[in-house]
């Protein structure tokens, strides 16, 4: 048989490494909270055996009843593997953080990492608050969105993975645990009211960097109503181009639809709902990203989960859970490889980043004849060649009649003559029309 170290299994080759056996032990117990450790393996497997007494028992005990706190009753036994004498620890606490001589540990991998203060203090907070989303808010039954519930309740019966159907708000929302008493908690209060902390920012950025912006929207409401407003100006700001099939005319976006979506429920999953920054949304001329305040686990690597050997360590596991049941979760720690996947099968370029703030995700665009403005198709419905600026022009006053000049130039970065001059081209095309005073008046595009 052939053993192999793990993030729960630890191997020394004797009682002489004793010291590094109970630190691997802090470790794993801060990581999992229990574990199997084997004096007379090696750590690559091999079963070398030792002498094993009963006192060589009670001195593994003693060594860890003296260094490791809180204090932790493992069984020790001698165990007989491929005929060799070996000491089997199996041991396990639900105290986190445990110390060994003052000093705490976490498993990453098969190695031991010696926690900063800083992680440490997060342990003590995390332990002394519990998770964020299992607090109790200041929300009641009052505050909840009953169309929310109903349409939440409706494709969860039709994703069959929920058993039960909708009664009545408390009834559902007590079934799936997001309320206690007559408080809602935190969890309960992002997915099913209208006021609470969650905020996605969106914006059309003009070039490459943030300098200047074209459109700038703030969405602020519940988590499914979040998630369809930025699914929808995503969809409205993204090239798209149009092929004909045999069944007629179909729609192609730059980006495909379902990564935009698992990376839009990632991001209101995943998210530090503690942090009082918002999800983000922006568009620049070669990339799409959506970033979420939340950091990516340390101990994980990106391209585990995009090679599918990694499980999902989750955050907000309630908010989570209640996705899945209505099937905006397809999978449990499958959303990056999924956006991968999609990307790979269409030949859009898509990068994961961890920042030190939180988690990026970035869609390059491709830069492919055929492609057109989403948001507007002005260049499609009217059939003239546009300059940049003039089509900027264009966008922005089918978003609001009412912008002024003065505006228009804030917005694309160019100066209030130039504004008037590329006005002025537009209407000599027969493009765009002056409804009205200059004070009190409005655009209108001819179409």
């Amino acid at each position: 048989m052939k053993f192999t170290e793990s993030e729960t299994l630890e191997f020394k080759t004797s009682t002489s490494e004793l010291k590094e056996a109970i630190v691997a032990i802090v470790a794993i117990l801060n990581k999992h909270q229990k574990g199997d450790l084997y004096f007379g393996i090696k750590n690559n497997g091999e079963v070398v055996g030792q002498d094993v007494s009963d006192k060589t028992l009670r001195d593994i005990s003693k060594s860890i009843s003296d260094h490791i706190e809180p204090k932790i009753y493992p069984q020790i036994h001698a165990e007989t593997i491929e005929g060799k004498q070996c000491v089997h620890v199996l041991f396990e606490g639900y105290e986190c953080p445990y110390l060994v001589d003052g000093r705490a540990y976490v498993r990453i991998g098969t190695e031991n990492k010696q926690m900063s203060t800083k992680e440490l203090g997060k342990y003590f907070v995390k332990k002394t608050q519990g998770l964020w989303e299992q607090q109790a808010s200041d929300k009641t039954l009052n505050d909840v969105n009953t169309r929310i519930v109903k349409s939440y309740m409706k494709r969860a019966n039709e994703a069959k993975r929920i058993d039960f159907k909708f009664a009545d708000v408390r009834s559902t929302l007590h079934k799936l645990k997001v309320i206690n008493g007559e408080k809602l908690l935190n969890a309960g209060r992002v997915l099913f009211c209208n006021d609470n902390s969650l905020e996605v920012q969106a914006a059309v950025f003009a070039g490459t960097d943030k300098n200047t912006f074209l459109d700038i929207q703030q969405f602020k409401g519940n988590l499914f109503d979040l998630l369809r407003k930025s699914q929808s100006y995503i969809k409205e700001h993204m090239n798209w181009r149009a092929e004909l099939t045999g069944e007629g005319r179909k729609e192609i976006p730059e980006v495909p639809i379902r990564a935009i979506t698992e990376s839009l429920v990632n991001s209101v999953c995943h998210r530090d709902y503690t942090n009082m920054k918002g999800n983000e949304i922006a568009f620049f001329k070669d990339r799409i990203e959506i970033y979420n305040p939340g950091q990516f686990p340390e101990e994980a690597k990106i391209e585990d989960y995009l090679a599918g050997k990694e499980r999902s360590i989750l955050r907000n596991p309630l908010i989570a859970n209640t996705l899945f049941l209505s099937k905006e979760i397809e999978h449990w720690g499958s959303g990056l490889k999924r956006i991968n996947d999609e990307c790979n099968a269409s030949g859009v370029k898509v990068a994961f980043e961890v920042l030190k703030t939180g988690f990026l995700v970035t869609f390059y665009r491709r830069e492919q004849e055929g492609f057109r403005l989403g948001s507007s198709k002005l260049g499609e419905k009217l059939g003239e060649k546009l300059g940049e600026n003039q089509e900027k022009i264009l966008v922005l006053i089918d978003k609001n009649k009412h912008i002024t000049t003065q505006e228009l130039s804030e917005k694309i970065g160019i100066s209030t003559t130039a504004i008037e001059n590329n006005i002025v081209k537009l209407k000599e095309k027969g493009l765009l029309k002056r409804i009205g005073a200059d004070k009190g008046g409005y655009w209108e595009i001819v179409k």
